[in-house]
């Protein structure tokens, strides 16, 4: 007679596991709906919406190649760095926003000696891990007089995104030079094919 004999300590363990799976279970739920519910806002009131920039040139009052906090609140777009007063545009005065990709070397002397360090052409790899992607960001403006000026940011990757979408949230309209030129593209192909 061939029986199964459990000892109680291994049924108990049994039951342990399933009653943490239940408790962590439930834990996990009651995370999801309270950060759910905190996300949710009122409809008409509108918050402010920050990134940390770079502003590379354009704004007057900020240094060219200045870190701060770009920010849209109150019908304004507004660079903040260090707690200085900060220069600011009317978002109505924003004519067209420009999105941009960019990439940079990072690891200054010690990753370039790495990469000549590095046998058997090694340096190619560690080349492909030593770049770090940024959005850039252009803005195109007018001031009170009616004179046009522009701004160049740059931002953390996927940030330039956002910054337009609040943008056109905010009543921005973007005429995207980008998707014209695609759209005129797209019509030369058909009549080509004619």
């Amino acid at each position: 007679m061939d029986r199964f004999i459990v000892s109680c300590s291994d049924s108990k363990t049994y039951h342990l596991g399933r009653r943490h799976a239940l408790w962590l279970s439930i834990v996990l739920i009651c995370f999801c709906l309270t950060s759910a519910a905190q996300k949710t806002t009122q409809p008409g009131t509108s918050t402010p919406f920050s990134t940390r920039a770079t502003h590379l040139l354009g704004f007057e009052n900020a240094k060219n190649s200045g870190t701060g906090t770009l920010s849209v609140q109150n019908d304004l777009l507004q660079f903040q760095q260090n707690g200085k007063s900060g220069a600011q545009v009317k978002i109505g005065s924003v004519r067209d926003v420009f999105l941009g990709g960019e990439s940079k070397q990072v690891g200054g002397l010690p990753m370039t000696l790495g990469k000549t360090a590095a046998p058997f052409g090694g340096g190619r790899v560690v080349s492909l891990f030593a770049h770090k992607k940024y959005d850039t960001l252009g803005l195109e403006y007018m001031d009170a007089d009616g004179g046009i000026h522009g701004a160049i940011f740059q931002l953390a990757k996927g940030q330039g995104e956002l910054v337009k979408n609040e943008l056109i949230a905010q009543g921005v309209t973007i005429s995207s030079r980008q998707d014209q030129s695609t759209k005129e593209s797209a019509t030369e192909a058909k009549h080509e094919d004619k």
